[in-house]
């Protein structure tokens, strides 16, 4: 439409020729320009490495086998078994022969009359006890079981 208005008037084609075209930038200006596409360029160059290095990152995880160094180095709460070792079957050693059974503890502790036992818990060869004392104090005491004798004392509440 606008082609033929100005075949109707050709005075007319020379200014919309000016109007269309953008004036030149100073070249002060066009070094900006330039360094601003630099600048997305590099942005983007370094965008598309970091995206590259996380998609490897997954991938090499996902691949990865197994890492079977963690169970070796689990250990076993149970006492007597060594870390990797299957539960033993009673009577039956590794290899199927019969194996010594572990050897029966017996202790009696001494508490002073009218101790009251709150709680316990037991971690390898030491138990640990929390008492109520006749006095109202409280007193947590550590027994290794094996060796028969305390390992500590603490006593709770107000020292007088």
């Amino acid at each position: 439409m606008q082609d033929h208005y100005y075949q109707e008037h050709p005075e007319q084609q020379h200014y919309a020729a000016q109007q269309h075209q953008e004036p030149p930038l100073d070249p002060a200006m066009e070094r900006v320009r330039r360094k601003m596409v630099r600048l997305l360029a590099v942005s983007i160059a370094i965008m598309v490495i970091g995206l590259m290095a996380v998609l490897a990152a997954v991938v090499y995880k996902i691949n990865k086998a197994p890492d079977t160094a963690e169970t070796e180095t689990a250990q076993s709460d149970i006492p007597g078994q060594s870390p990797g070792q299957a539960p033993a079957v009673p009577g039956q050693g590794a290899e199927g022969k019969t194996a010594e059974p572990l050897a029966l503890v017996e202790s009696q502790l001494e508490l002073a009359p009218g101790t009251r036992l709150l709680s316990q818990s037991l971690s390898g060869n030491l138990v640990s006890l929390e008492t109520l004392l006749p006095d109202g104090g409280t007193e947590i005491m550590i027994y290794d079981y094996r060796q028969s004798r305390f390992v500590g004392r603490m006593r709770l509440g107000n020292l007088e």
